[in-house]
């Protein structure tokens, strides 16, 4: 249902606490009680607005895929995110640690699409549609302070926590690999600071790439040729502090390796 030209209004006007939030690294309490989104259909009219802000998207991220990441913003569905093109880093580059509320890191499997995603698309034509698999470090963030009690629709508004992300390298061949029991690691300033496997992620990253699809869909967008999806955490979420060097491991499939800014 299209929403009122108020609602309209609503979204716009919180979507500026959002971002001028985001863009001089603060935080707010929550949005005041008259913007708040008390649905998904209005968290997702606020992230879009922000979106209008933040400039060129690439892709999208989908927030709380595995039970640790749920339990680290408090809710137990998944959200999806815009991931945009300021906040893109390479591997091996120092990311800017000022400003981050979070400070957490995630080890995740990202897929590259080839081509758009028509809604009603089943679980083979999405995979049909995928052009690669890649390995990837994401840096979530959010612009609320007591995220965890935040909600799910209006973390669906601050862009279901999306921060920094890192693209690694291609997986070769990745059609043939059972992501689900795909061992990963962080490693925190060379000591191992958690392990996990692709099983996290909604069972497996295919997955949770199938339920983006689909939830686009629902919103009225969709997946489209060259974006890329980043698919959740696959181990529990490790604190970060300034000056750390992560290495995120995808046992034989590679590795990518950041560091923060002191």
């Amino acid at each position: 249902m299209p929403l009122s030209a108020e609602a309209l209004t609503t979204a716009d006007r919180a979507a500026d606490l959002l971002w001028t939030a985001w863009t001089a690294g603060d935080v707010i309490d929550e949005l005041p009680e008259d913007l708040r989104p008390y649905d998904h259909a209005a968290g997702w009219a606020i992230q879009q607005r922000v979106g209008e802000r933040a400039g060129p998207g690439y892709g999208w991220k989908i927030a709380a895929t595995s039970a640790p990441s749920q339990a680290v913003i408090g809710i137990g569905t998944p959200l999806p995110g815009r991931l945009f093109d300021r906040f893109r880093f390479e591997p091996g580059d120092t990311l800017p640690f000022g400003g981050l509320h979070m400070r957490v890191v995630e080890a995740e499997f990202a897929f590259r699409m080839a081509a758009d995603v028509p809604a009603g698309a089943s679980r083979e034509e999405v995979l049909a549609a995928v052009a690669g698999l890649h390995l990837a470090i994401e840096v979530p963030d959010s612009r609320l302070r007591d995220y965890p009690r935040a909600g799910s629709s209006q973390l669906l508004a601050d862009v279901a926590c999306a921060g920094q992300f890192v693209l690694g390298p291609e997986v070769p061949d990745w059609q043939g690999i059972e992501l689900s029991t795909a061992g990963t690691a962080l490693w925190i300033n060379g000591e191992r600071a958690a392990v996990g496997n692709g099983a996290e992620v909604m069972g497996d990253p295919r997955t949770a790439l199938v339920w983006l699809a689909e939830e686009l869909a629902h919103l009225g967008t969709g997946l489209r040729a060259g974006e890329i999806v980043t698919t959740g955490s696959t181990t529990p979420v490790p604190p970060i502090s300034a000056g750390d060097a992560v290495r995120a491991e995808f046992g034989p499939h590679g590795s990518v390796e950041i560091s923060f800014s002191s």
